[in-house]
């Protein structure tokens, strides 16, 4: 895999484009054809749940963040997430994801949503950018407008974007496709990574999925039950470390009388 930074590797994705052009375009239509595709899982989307200090989580985004690969939403990313962070805390919560989102899309979502206040906030969006050839610019653009979007709107505490899949290994995908849409991904990803890097409320999340079948789903493009997993771990110990921070630096309440 070549680098994916700078100006040489944006050069390398054009010329790529261009002369793998009607191939990509071929085989990006016989997935679509071949592929299965799978729904987004029934279940719950937002609720009250756990106990201790309170916590409101919103979760935004695609396929991913909707939980499409698991069979039911207490399999997919919310339902584990929320089970996990449900130890620690009394959560309420809400999901807000939708199949074939791109950033574009969950930029629309946010705007539409009621204004409410969430303490933390996570999103899963990126892959449709990759399969979708979203310019860098606008995807970097759309990255701030989106945070400032989310501060504005919803107050939290905590931002939390996730990194994009291993698009490069998704079985699904046939060379030189794969390689290709796994490029670009990790283009987008190194942007979002630098985008934020400096911000005071985000954090990046990077999960390492390993390589195998068994955490996929039956399509090969979308995380099967065992990725979800992983993935709600992570996202759990970063939220929880976060909160513990932010509870240390709270200043404290000073004694009546």
């Amino acid at each position: 895999m070549p680098r994916v930074d700078g100006a040489w590797a944006r050069f390398g994705y054009a010329l790529a484009t261009l002369g793998l052009g009607p191939l990509l375009i071929w085989q990006g239509r016989q997935v679509r054809r071949d592929t299965p595709r799978l729904p987004e899982p029934p279940g719950e989307r937002s609720g009250l749940t756990g106990c201790g200090p309170l916590l409101r989580l919103l979760i935004l985004g695609d396929s991913s963040a909707a939980g499409v690969g698991a069979p039911h939403q207490r399999m997919a990313l919310s339902g584990q997430l929320t089970a996990v962070l449900a130890h620690h805390h009394t959560l309420q919560w809400r999901l807000r994801a939708t199949t074939g989102h791109t950033l574009g899309d969950v930029l629309k979502c946010v705007a539409q949503a009621p204004v409410e206040h969430f303490d933390v906030v996570v999103v899963a969006v990126g892959v449709n950018d990759a399969t979708g050839r979203t310019r860098m610019a606008a995807w970097r653009q759309g990255l701030v407008r989106l945070v400032s979007l989310i501060q504005a709107r919803h107050a939290p505490r905590l931002i939390l974007m996730s990194r994009l899949p291993p698009v490069h290994a998704f079985p699904a995908l046939p060379q030189p496709l794969r390689w290709y849409l796994g490029w670009r991904s990790k283009q987008l990803s190194a942007a979002k990574m630098a985008v934020l890097a400096d911000h005071p409320l985000c954090e990046v999340a990077a999960v390492e999925f390993p390589i195998e079948p068994s955490f996929m789903a039956e399509d090969g493009f979308h995380p099967g039950p065992p990725a979800y997993t992983m993935w709600a771990r992570h996202l759990a110990s970063l939220i929880r470390r976060r909160m513990q921070v932010v509870r240390a630096d709270a200043p404290h309440a000073r004694p009546e009388g």
